[in-house]
């Protein structure tokens, strides 16, 4: 598969080194993968107008929206057999645990998936679930095109819990924080063998001073975090299992054989070796994790449309601005 640059040359330079980044994968995730550092659980529930405001663009991703009526497939959308029903929520089936010999980490690079033998249908409860019991509010879900993204929170491991922290923090928990803001999104792609592949992609924000003085702060979009993508697919794995204990799936993702890689840079475009089908999920999860989003997409002509938002044009005021 080829991918070929329709767009101004210093985007275009932008999009193809972050996707030619992603896809060839650069960075191990073992040392992550030995202790577990997240807590969202801890962080409060923002209501609605807490929503860090620089990132409210971000909301209005429509990057899976299915475009109708036009014959055009999504990269999530799932692979329906012909006179199949598109894939629904369970309602109200009950679906035991997934045994460890029907579930498998393949790897490409620096991505993960997951690889289940249960319908889709039969996941999707358990991954709603599952991002509740981690601390997270589930923002939009479709089970029509496999994708389930959570509101944005906060890793509350990373604030230091020294002695001051304790003392202050148990009356006063909202002075601290980390400045940074995390949310996940979940993919699932029906196998042709009746399975699910399941995919999670980070998406990370930070909060930074702007201004001559420092005097104000702006939320900007910071790079995704593989480390924290495989850590929570360990988490899943060990969920899906019924297992309490997250080390055995923590090995299992980092011990995962990473398939060749295939993917280089050759003038304006980026070659993909890999099979068609293949290839178009890892573009499409390559664009997600660097934050290009995809407004429309012809599977048929192997076409992805993205919109490139920078950073600096969409910067509004913080946090700290409005407590003032």
């Amino acid at each position: 598969m080829t991918i070929r640059k329709t767009i101004t040359p210093a985007v275009a330079t932008v999009i193809t080194s972050a996707l030619l980044v992603s896809l060839t994968g650069c960075g191990m995730i073992s040392s992550v993968m030995e202790q577990d550092r997240v807590d969202y659980r801890g962080a409060k529930k923002a209501s609605k107008l807490d929503v860090p405001p620089d990132l409210t663009q971000l909301e209005k991703d429509n990057r899976y929206a299915v475009p109708e009526g036009r014959g055009v497939a999504s990269a999530s959308t799932y692979r329906v057999p012909a006179g199949q029903a598109a894939p629904v929520a369970a309602g109200g089936q009950a679906v035991g645990p997934v045994s460890s010999e029907a579930m498998r980490v393949e790897r490409a690079g620096n991505q993960r998936w997951l690889v289940v033998n249960q319908t889709p249908e039969q996941l999707w409860p358990k991954l709603k679930q599952f991002w509740a019991d981690n601390g997270f509010t589930v923002a939009t879900e479709s089970a029509t095109t496999g994708v389930m993204e959570t509101e944005w929170a906060e890793n509350r491991a990373k604030i230091p819990q020294d002695i001051i922290r304790r003392s202050i923090g148990k009356v006063f928990d909202g002075l601290y924080g980390t400045g940074e803001r995390d949310k996940f999104r979940t993919r699932l792609e029906r196998s042709p063998n009746g399975g699910t592949e399941v995919y999670i992609s980070h998406r990370g924000a930070e909060e930074v001073l702007v201004g001559p003085q420092k005097e104000t702060t702006t939320w900007t979009v910071r790079p995704n975090d593989p480390g924290l993508e495989a850590q929570f697919l360990a988490k899943l794995m060990a969920s899906l299992s019924g297992a309490p204990e997250v080390k055995t799936a923590q090995t299992a993702v980092a011990a995962a054989v990473a398939a060749p890689e295939h993917a280089k840079l050759v003038g304006s475009t980026v070659e993909v070796d890999e099979g068609f089908d293949r290839a178009w999920r890892r573009v499409g999860l390559a664009l997600d994790r660097v934050g290009f989003t995809v407004e429309d997409r012809d599977r048929v002509q192997g076409v992805y449309f993205v919109r490139y938002v920078d950073p600096d044009l969409a910067a509004k005021e913080g946090f700290l601005k409005k407590l003032f």
